[in-house]
């Protein structure tokens, strides 16, 4: 897990991040997993990215996920069941859509689209969006999305890196920190 310091919107991320120890990485998310009663203005806004999950290669530009991808979006139902997760965001693609539908589902979450062009605006209606939020996305538009919160994304994502999901907590004073986290199996790549 990798957590970057809290920054108020409009500052550059640092490219400088602190490595937590697993003990300290569990204390932050049992924070993240407390029940959400009601939330008021003064509440954090919580948004959770990953990239959609793994997609089978079908020839199509808009492919469905593979074997190995409906077991990672089944993983992260499980991961983010007692999360507290209000909002359930994914773009209008198949993948995106089959990697949050078993989140959705299980928790009784309606899916809303976002459109993956427009960023900026999405990030401001998140930010403004009492809650906690799961939002799907690819490989180019996470990181970003990250950046756009006031998160620090550490970077691209890999082609076939599927693992990395983020916490990005939005403070009411509109300062933001965001934690990378690994999950399932694990990304071999490069770089």
């Amino acid at each position: 897990m990798i957590l970057s310091r809290p920054r108020r919107r409009g500052r550059p991320a640092s490219s400088a991040a602190r490595r937590l120890t697993l003990p300290a990485a569990a204390l932050l998310l049992v924070g993240f997993g407390a029940p959400v009663a009601a939330q008021s203005p003064g509440d954090p806004v919580v948004v959770f990215l990953c990239r959609h999950a793994e997609r089978a290669e079908d020839g199509t530009s808009d492919p469905p996920l593979s074997e190995a991808g409906r077991e990672r979006a089944e993983l992260v139902a499980r991961i983010l069941a007692e999360a507290g997760l209000t909002h359930v965001h994914t773009t209008d693609f198949r993948r995106t859509r089959g990697t949050g539908d078993p989140t959705a589902s299980t928790l009784g979450l309606t899916m809303e689209l976002y459109d993956p062009r427009d960023l900026t605006g999405f990030a401001e209606r998140l930010r403004a969006t009492p809650g906690r939020h799961l939002v799907l996305g690819h490989s180019n538009t996470t990181p970003a999305l990250v950046e756009a919160l006031g998160g620090d994304p550490a970077g691209p994502i890999d082609e076939m890196e599927y693992d990395r999901a983020y916490v990005v907590v939005v403070l009411p004073s509109g300062a933001a920190g965001s934690a990378i986290l690994r999950y399932g199996r694990r990304f071999g790549g490069g770089g």
